[in-house]
């Protein structure tokens, strides 16, 4: 537990400072809004979230039954 705290905190602090660097870079945008700072961030944060969010009722759609892939030969004690 102690090591998943420091790989915890050492990605926020990472985050935090890629965030940060965002302001010392001169960045050529093509949309006024990738002027905005920590735009590319937030953007990465929200696409994430909504990946999440998609992949949770995606799994509604697509989720089997436990036994979807037992055959009828394991329930007879067959090896085959």
């Amino acid at each position: 537990m102690k090591n998943v705290n420091k790989v915890y905190w050492s990605v926020i602090i990472v985050c935090g400072l890629l965030f940060i660097a965002d302001a010392l870079y001169h960045k050529h945008p093509y949309f006024s809004l990738e002027t905005w700072f920590g735009f590319y961030g937030l953007y990465g944060f929200i696409a994430c979230i909504g990946l999440v969010l998609a992949a949770k009722e995606m799994r509604k759609m697509l989720i089997r039954d436990e036994k979807y892939y037992d055959t009828d030969n394991r329930d007879n004690g067959d090896d085959a």
